[in-house]
């Protein structure tokens, strides 16, 4: 049975989040981006601790709910009575994601297959389209070491996005955060749009129209501020909400 009502030890900041976030889980299963059960989208919770919030592993993303995501610490450990677990795998990134960077209060996984094609290549993302040109200079890369399940390899990964807010890793897939689920979602969304354009791009005949770095970097840096001074990322994805919500019915 699904879990749907607000349980009563929930304070109304903590449920509005828990909102925000299945709806995050509901548009990346929306757009066709899931990968099955697998995957992980946190969401930090406010307070010292670094508590965040999970899907339950086990799930498809169109059976999370506002009530039956997970609270966990740092250690991954449940912070709540739930009749799930979290998903191993999910927990060395997104804890060392929390723990380190405050400015990244949500953080989203995905490998789809264009993403996974353009970070198996040595290269990486390329700038040269509208939608890679925003990434420019936003990236880290990160070495393939296998499943991340290891808490050797937190360190690494961090040290591997320093100030960024995407993260490649190379051969796997990838990781983005920003300081809200909003901002978050629509620099997944170009992410995917970069990587959708490059692999389209590399399939035709001809050689590409490079873009200057200047240029590139002006784009990059007018994104950054429009979602970072603006209302920018919450009016696109209040509007995907909507369009999601007319086509589907949630169970809240």
């Amino acid at each position: 049975m699904i879990q749907t009502l607000k349980p009563e030890t929930c304070s109304d900041e903590e449920w509005a989040l828990r909102i925000k976030l299945a709806h995050c889980y509901h548009l990346v299963d929306y757009f066709g981006w899931t990968e099955t059960i697998f995957n992980h989208i946190s969401a930090r919770l406010s307070g010292p601790a670094h508590h965040y919030l999970v899907n339950p592993f086990g799930l498809n993303y169109s059976e999370v709910t506002p009530a039956n995501l997970l609270k966990v610490d740092l250690h991954g450990n449940k912070l709540d009575e739930s009749p799930y677990d979290g998903n191993p795998a999910g927990f060395a990134l997104h804890s060392a994601v929390h723990g380190a960077r405050d400015d990244i209060q949500c953080l989203l996984h995905t490998h789809t297959t264009p993403i996974s094609a353009v970070v198996q290549k040595k290269r990486g993302f390329t700038h040269d389209d509208f939608y890679g040109a925003q990434l420019y200079g936003r990236i880290g890369y990160h070495t393939f070491e296998g499943i991340t399940l290891f808490e050797d390899e937190k360190t690494r990964m961090i040290e591997s996005l320093g100030d960024k807010h995407i993260l490649v890793l190379r051969n796997h897939g990838i990781a983005v955060g920003e300081s809200s689920i909003e901002k978050a979602f629509f620099l997944l969304w170009t992410v995917q749009r970069a990587a959708e354009n490059q692999c389209a791009a590399g399939a035709l005949g001809g050689e590409d129209n490079p873009l200057e770095a200047g240029i590139a970097e002006r784009c990059a840096d007018l994104t950054a501020m429009l979602i970072r001074e603006s209302g920018f990322a919450t009016k696109f994805y209040d509007a995907m909400v909507r369009k999601m919500r007319a086509e589907r019915v949630l169970p809240w």
